[in-house]
């Protein structure tokens, strides 16, 4: 964490000076005791999570990779963005184009109200092996349950009833609701969403650690990062030295200074779903009473050269938080030009990673110049251990950071709105 790009912005004291703030509201956060303890069972999740179910999730992942090119994740919001922000972030970025795919091609309904979307899955669907996992609490979210009811409809005229129901995972509530009844009744394998996790802080249950799985990617290496973090967490109570603490006092600083947006940045293709995820679950956490910081997210260089303009010249309401990744997957190489037509020769020999980190240099120092300020998170690399680091990092600071402004940030009322409309104007009973 660094946080040296805020001070000529914010005084290095006024952020220090967060802390008794912080030291009023984080044992609340950690011992589950705040407002919205109803909804705390994430903080501890990690540590408390049991071998067994990750040993049942890789067994059913190896069960339904055998019958599967293809697998659905149908949910909707926190229900689906987790898994999808770790599969896009560790997956190969052209999976869909290899010739041989190790693992079921991983694709995602419900999330939205496509009709041409919904109706081309089931053209590519009609010629694929495939099975789903259908993620809901309630089973009654218009928008996994109408693709639900489609895709089940699908799956029972393609295989019959006894073959979808092999092919069906109910990821619910653990007693009540539209899908534990249907999944009892159907005889489907389910997981639980535990009564006290809120979806948007979902990513380590099953919600999604089972779709990771299905992707082939190591859940039990998530687990420890987010272990690592949690221990971090509760063994460190400083802002000098507990990264959650420095990223919250540095945010809220700024947030109390007018920086009322605040721009998460990626300099790698592979992180906007990271980004999608962090927008839900700072958006619907703080934006409740006409309080909350706005957030919003850029891939850069690409975003550069659409929204960097604005950025650098706009108005003085931002502040970035760069995702700064150390170390690339890959080595490749710029090669040398006989004619140096482009006059890229001054590059050759230089990796293209070292060329974006000095395009993050250059564009963090640009940005701090016109205005914008700065924190710096570092990630020695991408994979499934610092992305379960990161996740609970991201977390806990939603929660912490939500205190303090002053809002329950577990419950989401303003979500409701939308609905008591659209059922109005769909006439439902």
């Amino acid at each position: 964490m660094d946080l040296s790009n805020i001070y000529k912005f914010v005084p290095k004291a006024d952020i220090m000076a967060l802390q008794d703030e912080m030291n009023r509201y984080y044992p609340g956060l950690l011992n589950k005791t705040g407002i919205g303890n109803n909804f705390l069972g994430w903080v501890d999740l990690p540590s408390k999570t049991d071998p067994e179910l990750l040993r049942r999730m890789e067994e059913d992942a190896r069960r339904l990779r055998s019958i599967s090119e293809i697998f659905v994740v149908v949910g909707i919001g926190g229900s689906y963005l987790g898994a999808r922000a770790v599969i896009e972030a560790l997956g190969h970025h052209f999976y869909d184009l290899l010739d041989k795919k190790p693992f079921p091609y991983i694709i995602y309904a419900g999330h939205q109200l496509s009709e041409d979307y919904h109706a081309e899955l089931l053209e590519i669907l009609d010629k694929k092996e495939y099975s789903l996992v259908v993620i809901s609490k309630s089973g009654t979210t218009t928008e996994p349950a109408i693709a639900f009811r489609i895709l089940k409809n699908h799956l029972e005229a393609k295989y019959g009833k006894e073959g979808a129901r092999q092919r069906i995972i109910a990821i619910t509530d653990r007693q009540k609701g539209a899908l534990k009844g249907l999944a009892d009744k159907e005889g489907y394998p389910t997981y639980v969403v535990p009564d006290d996790v809120g979806g948007r802080y979902s990513v380590l249950t099953p919600v999604g650690l089972l779709p990771i799985a299905m992707a082939g990617f190591n859940i039990r290496k998530i687990i420890e990062g987010a272990v690592e973090m949690e221990s971090l967490a509760r063994t460190t109570n400083t802002i000098a030295d507990n990264p959650v603490m420095t990223y919250v006092a540095g945010r809220n600083a700024l947030y109390r200074n007018g920086k009322i947006t605040e721009i998460l940045v990626n300099y790698l293709p592979n992180l906007f779903f990271l980004t999608e995820w962090w927008k839900q679950l700072y958006g619907e956490s703080e934006g409740k009473h006409g309080k909350g910081l706005f957030p919003s997210g850029v891939s850069f260089t690409t975003d550069l050269h659409s929204m960097g303009q604005y950025i650098q010249d706009g108005m003085r309401n931002i502040f970035e938080t760069v995702l700064s990744v150390e170390k690339s997957n890959h080595t490749l190489t710029i090669p040398k030009a006989d004619d140096d037509a482009d006059g890229l020769n001054y590059l050759a020999g230089k990796r293209i990673g070292y060329v974006n980190h000095m395009a993050e240099l250059g564009t963090l120092q640009a940005h701090v110049d016109g205005g914008v300020p700065n924190i710096r998170i570092q990630v020695p690399e991408i994979s499934e251990y610092t992305l379960g680091q990161l996740i609970y990092f991201f977390e806990l600071a939603c929660g912490l950071s939500g205190y303090m402004l002053g809002v329950n940030p577990f419950d989401q009322p303003g979500v409701e709105a939308y609905k008591k409309n659209m059922f109005a104007l769909l006439g439902k009973p």
